[in-house]
């Protein structure tokens, strides 16, 4: 009988054990996937991203042969005005932080404390990608936490005119809609590489909110703000 008991207790905490343990290694092997593909895409295109088969697959419930417009293309055949005006629009200090501005964090941080609910995530261009390439659109601490961490494996592994190159190629800019290339010939009928400064704020702008400016072209909002962003790419830090 005492056997028996000595038994049983081993026997539930080895089972305790696992319910501790199983967790932590289910969530560090999550992060060393993550980690794996961060260093694939570091040499390899992605051929599409989490956002990508998110969209693909709603607009595939109206439309079973819908497509996605995105066509890749290198860093160069990318209009140097785009990489002014996405910086300065969605992240001034690219060229200088880790992966997280921590000022812009605190500011999001206590405009939602504000609201009481999660209104913005001060993002930057790398955690912008993290949740393109992996994550989903939701808005919440957890999901927040993941992006930060791969967004510091992206940093880590990869160069700022990498990152920024896969960003401008994945980026959604409106409904199926996605990288410059594509964006650019949607709007403009021309090539990403042929953008103007005019042309390259406008879409710049649109980034927060693509598919409502896919639909609403002419804001006094979109104007002031394309305006705006024109005046401030001259001053743009850009890999």
């Amino acid at each position: 009988m005492p056997k028996t008991k000595s038994a049983g207790k081993k026997g539930a905490r080895r089972w305790l054990k696992w319910l501790i343990l199983g967790p932590i290694l289910l969530v560090l092997l999550v992060q060393l996937y993550f980690f794996v593909m961060v260093c694939w895409y570091s040499v390899f295109n992605p051929g599409s991203t989490s956002f990508m088969r998110q969209q693909l697959s709603e607009l595939r419930e109206k439309n079973p042969k819908a497509r996605l417009k995105h066509e890749w293309v290198p860093y160069e055949r990318i209009s140097n005005n785009l990489k002014r005006a996405v910086v300065a629009s969605e992240d001034s200090g690219f060229a200088e932080h880790g992966g997280v501005d921590w000022e812009a964090l605190e500011a999001a941080f206590e405009k939602n404390q504000r609201r009481s609910k999660v209104v913005g995530g001060g993002s930057t261009i790398t955690q912008q990608l993290a949740k393109n390439l992996f994550l989903s659109g939701s808005r919440s601490y957890l999901r927040k936490g993941q992006e930060m961490i791969i967004a510091f494996m992206l940093e880590t592994v990869m160069s700022k005119r990498r990152i920024l190159e896969v960003y401008l190629n994945v980026v959604e800019y409106g409904r199926g809609v996605f990288g410059a290339e594509a964006a650019a010939r949607h709007y403009y009928r021309i090539p990403a590489a042929n953008l103007n400064a005019q042309q390259a704020a406008r879409l710049a702008v649109m980034l927060p909110n693509p598919r409502y400016y896919d639909k609403h072209r002419s804001t006094r909002y979109l104007e002031r703000r394309t305006a705006l962003i024109q005046r401030r790419m001259r001053f743009s830090d850009v890999p």
